[in-house]
């Protein structure tokens, strides 16, 4: 196995945080929550310093020094190493290059959506409407907050990205719904 197959979303944030500069995994925890990166990947403090220490095992990061902040515990800043920089880049080369089918479980709820009534598909589909408008809403929220924080738009295309998503996704339902309600699909 390749050193970047190992790489979990976690191990990809603590290395994309290192490039930027060393860190202590404090610190990278709070620059994560700062971005509102807890939207793509599980951040807890604890698994994030687990995280690290998995990539200073695989020889991706080394610490480079120590402090401590009054009484509070030792903290070791990490640094990423080429083979880390080596893998960071192959792994996102892997996921922006190769579509990967991650077997969404709304397409197969459309697919045997037929087995329910007309009405009863278009309240659901409506509750889902909603519910998207209220992710879009936070997203939209989150960005706000971010670039408040003088966080650069380079950190926040994600969002973008989802936005377009939840859009599409929002525009295509209600058209389904519209055609149930007419009647114009024959279901």
């Amino acid at each position: 196995m390749t050193r970047n197959s190992q790489l979990t979303p976690l191990g990809i944030c603590a290395l994309g945080l290192l490039v930027e500069r060393p860190m202590h995994p404090y610190e990278m925890y709070q620059v994560l929550m700062q971005r509102h990166e807890d939207r793509l990947v599980k951040v807890r403090p604890g698994t994030l310093y687990h995280t690290v220490g998995r990539l200073a095992s695989a020889g991706l990061v080394e610490p480079v020094g120590t402090e401590r902040d009054g009484n509070r515990p030792e903290r070791t800043t990490y640094a990423i190493l080429p083979p880390g920089k080596v893998a960071l880049d192959a792994r996102i080369k892997d996921l922006l290059s190769t579509p990967v089918n991650e077997f969404p479980s709304f397409p197969q709820a459309l697919d045997e959506a037929h087995n329910l009534p007309a009405g009863v598909v278009v309240d659901l589909l409506d509750q889902r409407i909603h519910a998207l408008e209220v992710d879009l809403a936070d997203l939209g929220q989150g960005a706000a907050e971010a670039r408040s924080q003088g966080v650069e738009r380079r950190y926040l295309i994600d969002i973008e990205y989802q936005q377009a998503m939840l859009t599409a996704e929002t525009q295509w339902v209600h058209g389904l719904c519209a055609e149930l309600t007419a009647g114009t699909l024959a279901w």
